[in-house]
């Protein structure tokens, strides 16, 4: 069965642009081949490590635990950090499933959700056709990352994740929206990207008043893995 794979042609269009949401006929990224798989970046000295491979103190949902590897595990649903976060420097490393199963949206789906709203897509996408705005390292929804840097399934990746909180008045009126810079396998996918609203699929949305809020691991349906994941507050 063939899972969103090629996008849609009747959803809303993106602001000031002509590419719909999840647009069939936006142009998909071109993939540029990433190093090799090498050894997991350490935390730094003043990083708040999230997960070190032994534990899942920081989080809400007792995810199984293989090889030091988090699994997306069945029935727990999404996971959640129980610290809440604004500003940040994010590392974390994923692998999705050595064995490919399904096609599109269906390959190695999961995402990281930073304060609980705006999602950067984890997707299998070596050699796997899917709209350009659900690509691994999308911002879910609006932005394509720049190139596709994914590596082969079951291999380990990187998401270096710098990020810029929205600002609010006192009268919950959006003063500044939230940026976010991101680097997959050491190969640069958004700059200082500006996110036009929250997670929404096959629709648009609009910003709400928050403060800080939990980082956010999806559970898509399928047993993603993840390890080395350390935070630096800004």
């Amino acid at each position: 069965m063939r899972f969103f794979q090629d996008g849609y042609t009747d959803t809303p269009f993106l602001p000031g642009g002509k590419w719909r949401v999840h647009d069939k006929f936006r142009p998909r990224p071109a993939v540029v081949t990433p190093p090799k798989e090498g050894p997991f970046t350490p935390p730094p000295a003043d990083a708040k490590v999230l997960f070190d491979g032994t534990n899942t103190d920081a989080w809400t949902r007792p995810w199984k635990i293989e090889d030091g590897a988090m699994v997306v595990t069945k029935g727990l649903g999404s996971n959640e950090t129980k610290e809440k976060f604004g500003d940040m420097q994010l590392h974390l490393e994923f692998a999705t499933p050595v064995e490919v199963k399904g096609n599109g949206q269906g390959r190695g789906n999961s995402g990281v959700i930073i304060q609980g709203r705006y999602e950067i897509q984890v997707l299998d996408s070596y050699n796997n056709e899917t709209y350009a705005d659900g690509q691994c390292g999308a911002v879910y929804g609006q932005n394509p990352p720049l190139v596709n840097a994914c590596r082969k399934p079951g291999e380990w990746q990187a998401y270096d994740i710098l990020y810029t909180a929205p600002k609010f008045a006192a009268d919950g009126k959006l003063e500044s929206p939230a940026y976010v810079t991101v680097i997959h396998n050491g190969i640069l996918l958004h700059n200082h990207r500006e996110i036009l609203w929250p997670v929404a699929h096959r629709d648009v949305n609009k910003y709400a008043a928050h403060g800080p809020a939990p980082l956010q691991l999806q559970d898509h349906g399928n047993p993603t893995r993840f390890r080395n994941i350390w935070i630096r507050p800004l």
